[in-house]
């Protein structure tokens, strides 16, 4: 079995998702690596939103989705999980860290955009809650979350391992994501052409729903744990 995961996998346990109602794009716009590297004022808007984020993420709780998914894990069901989520709630599950891969990046680190160093996202995180509004590396550069940001390539291994997983798999499984989002939605056809079954598990529409052999509607918190259980994962 090969996964995506998406926003509302997270939502369980706290982090809003992006594009339903009441959703971060509602009161944020994605700041494009284009403009943060060329502005002051958007790496400013860029660090108000990801600083106060943060703080919601770093506090919240892998979900009962995220823990039936590391069960799959341990009983070697799962040959590889590819997450478009940011928060880390996979790695706090328990979910090994060799057959996961954070297409988009990750919030816990940050990387210096002038020389490249990475670092723990608590170095630049406590300079921006000293008041600091942009958090900067010893040689200037500004500190940059490490996740994808609008405009930014993805890491090219990553895609080609995430494609290569899915051309390869028996199931498909796509749970909490809308599969809107490109490259990475390219893996249910990947799949699906390989002659894999696929599955969709997500509370709302996506544009493969026609096509997919099973599609849930119900809560991924509620239907996760249901099929762990159903296989005889206690």
């Amino acid at each position: 079995m090969v996964v995506l995961t998406g926003a509302g996998l997270s939502t369980a346990s706290g982090i809003p998702d992006f594009r339903s109602p009441g959703g971060r794009w509602e009161h944020y716009q994605p700041i494009p690596i284009q403009e943060f590297l060329a502005s002051e004022t958007a790496r400013e808007e860029y660090w108000r939103y990801k600083g106060e984020t943060w703080q919601l993420i770093s506090n919240a709780e892998p979900n009962p989705a995220h823990r039936a998914l590391a069960d799959f894990a341990e009983l070697g069901q799962i040959e590889l999980l590819v997450s478009q989520n940011v928060d880390g709630l996979h790695e706090r599950s328990g979910f090994p860290v060799d057959r996961l891969v954070n297409i988009h990046g990750t919030d816990s680190a940050v990387v210096c955009v002038g020389c490249g160093v990475r670092e723990p996202r608590r170095f630049a995180q406590k300079i921006w809650e000293s008041g600091v509004a942009v958090p900067c590396c010893g040689c200037g550069g500004a500190w940059k979350p490490a996740t994808i940001s609008f405009g930014q390539e993805l890491v090219a291994a990553d895609l080609k391992r995430a494609m290569d997983a899915a051309a390869a798999c028996d199931l498909f499984v796509a749970a909490g994501t809308s599969l809107v989002v490109g490259p990475v939605n390219g893996m249910f056809d990947r799949a699906r052409s390989a002659g894999a079954r696929t599955a969709i598990l997500a509370a709302s529409e996506t544009p493969y729903d026609a096509v997919a052999d099973f599609r849930l509607a119900e809560p991924v918190e509620t239907m996760l744990p249901a099929l762990r259980q159903g296989v005889g994962v206690l």
